[in-house]
C-alpha cells in the first residue's frame, strides 16, 4: 500500500501547517532565494518508486466499466473481507471527514450524501453518521475515537486532514475490530481494509508540469501556486513537479503557499510580475485559479500557458480567454467509492486492498464537450464528480 510512508518527513511539514507564516507579502529578491515560499518540502517527500508507479499507471487501463469510473481500479490486488461480513442490511456507517473547507471537498461531500441515499433507499445500509472536522486535527482525532467508543459501527471511513497526526487515530479505529476504508489522502498505516484514491499526487503534480515543459520555450519563467504544506497528495504534487522541472530548462521563479485564497492568489502572481515576466503558472490545485489569470488581464501582460484544475470557474475562464491550459484532475468521484466500498465489505466480497481509481487530466480538446455536460452547474463545481446518474443530479449540486 502506498500509504505515504514517510513519517519524519509527514512530521516536519505539518510543523508548516501549523505555522502562521507561509508566505510574505513580498517575493523573493532573488530566483533562486526561497525564503519567503513556505519551504523547499519536495525532496523530502518524493519516493521514488512511488513516483515511477504513478507515473506508470497513468498509462495502464483500469480494470472495470468506463461508464463507471468510480468503481474502476488500476491493478488491483483483490482481498477476501468475509471476516466482516454481517447479516442484514441496515449496516450503520461511519464517517469522519476533514472538512467541506474547499469546493473540491464540498462536490465531492454532495456526491457522497446522493450516493448514501441510493443505498438507504435500496436497504443496503442503514444510518449514515458523519463528524466533520474542519481542517483540526485534534477534532478529528476526537471524532474517530467517538466513533470507537460508539461501539456501533459496523465500519468507520476516514479521509484524514493531515497524514502522520491522524495515523494513531486510524491505528486505533483499525484496532477496534471494525473495517476501516481510508481514501483521498493517505495516511502512515496499512491496517485499513482498503485505501481509496485516484493515481495520486505524484500524477497530478507530473501532468501539470510535463504540460509546461511541453508548451514553454527553454529558459521561460514559471511560478508554483501552492495551498498548503502537510498534506501527502498536495506535497506530492510539488515533489513531481520539482523533479521535472529540475530536468527542464525553465526557470521557477519560487513556489508559494496561497492557503486558496483568492486575494492572496492574485497578490502574490502581481508582485511578480511587477518584477518581470511570467509565462506559466503551475497550480496544485485549482482554487483560486482565476485570481491568478486577472491578475494578469490586470497588469495588461498575455496570459500564461497556465494548469489548474477541473473546477468550472478555471475552465470556463480558459474557454473565454483562448489561453494555453491543463485541467489536471484528482478524481472527484471517488467519493462515491468508500460507501459502495463499505457495503461490499460488510457483504463479504472481495476489495482492493489499495483501490486506485483513474485519474485524466481534461485537455484542450475535452474542454467544451465538458463545459456543456456541465453548464447549468455553479463555477465552484468540478467537472468529473461523476454524479450524473444518481437521482439528485442536477439539483443537488446546483443548489449547495
Amino acid at each position: 500500500m502506498k500509504t505515504q510512508r514517510l513519517a519524519a518527513a509527514s512530521v516536519a511539514a505539518l510543523g508548516l501547517l501549523l505555522a502562521t507564516g507561509c508566505t510574505t507579502d513580498t517575493p523573493a529578491e532573488s530566483p533562486d532565494d526561497e525564503a519567503t515560499t513556505g519551504a523547499e518540502s519536495g525532496d523530502e517527500w518524493f519516493v521514488q518508486a512511488d513516483y515511477d508507479e504513478q507515473l506508470a499507471q497513468r498509462d495502464i487501463e483500469p480494470e472495470g466499466d468506463p461508464n463507471t469510473p468510480w468503481l474502476q481500479a488500476i491493478e488491483p490486488e483483490w482481498i477476501d473481507t468475509a471476516e466482516f461480513a454481517r447479516e442484514g442490511g441496515d449496516a450503520t456507517l461511519c464517517f469522519s471527514n476533514a472538512s467541506v473547507s474547499n469546493p473540491w471537498r464540498v462536490t465531492g461531500w454532495i456526491t457522497m450524501q446522493q450516493q448514501v441515499a441510493v443505498l438507504q433507499e435500496s436497504g443496503a445500509i442503514g444510518e449514515f453518521r458523519v463528524s466533520d472536522a474542519g481542517d483540526d486535527d485534534d477534532q478529528q482525532i476526537s471524532d474517530i475515537q467517538a466513533f470507537i467508543d460508539a461501539g456501533d459501527c459496523d465500519s468507520i471511513i476516514i479521509s484524514p486532514s493531515t497524514t502522520a497526526t491522524l495515523t494513531p487515530a486510524v491505528e486505533a479505529a483499525c484496532a477496534s475490530g471494525v473495517p476501516v476504508i481510508i481514501f483521498d489522502r493517505g495516511v502512515n498505516t496499512d491496517c485499513a481494509v482498503t485505501f481509496i484514491h485516484p493515481i495520486g499526487g505524484y500524477a497530478f503534480g507530473a501532468d501539470a508540469a510535463e504540460f509546461l515543459v511541453d508548451n514553454l520555450e527553454p529558459g521561460s519563467t514559471v511560478l508554483a501556486l501552492r495551498i498548503l504544506p502537510g498534506v501527502d497528495v498536495l506535497e506530492n504534487r510539488w515533489a513531481a513537479a520539482k523533479q521535472i522541472f529540475d530536468g527542464s530548462e525553465l526557470e521557477i521563479l519560487g513556489n508559494e503557499f496561497t492557503g486558496g485564497d483568492a486575494a492572496e492568489i492574485k497578490n502574490i502572481v502581481s508582485q511578480y510580475l511587477e518584477r518581470g515576466e511570467v509565462d506559466g503558472i503551475w497550480m496544485d490545485a485549482g482554487d483560486g485559479a482565476v485570481a491568478a489569470i486577472e491578475a494578469f488581464e490586470d497588469a495588461g501582460q498575455p496570459l500564461p500557458v497556465m494548469t489548474g484544475e477541473d473546477e468550472l470557474s478555471f475552465m470556463r475562464k480558459w474557454e473565454e480567454t483562448g489561453m494555453t491550459a491543463l485541467a489536471p484532475v484528482y478524481s472527484n468521484f471517488q467519493w462515491r467509492t468508500p460507501i459502495i466500498a463499505a457495503t461490499m465489505i460488510l457483504a463479504g466480497e472481495q476489495v482492493p486492498a489499495e483501490w486506485v481509481l483513474p485519474q485524466d487530466p481534461i485537455t484542450d480538446a475535452e474542454l467544451a464537450d465538458y463545459l456543456e455536460r456541465n453548464a447549468d452547474m455553479p463555477s465552484l463545481h468540478y467537472a468529473k464528480f461523476g454524479g450524473e446518474d444518481l437521482p439528485g443530479f442536477p439539483d443537488a449540486w446546483r443548489d449547495r
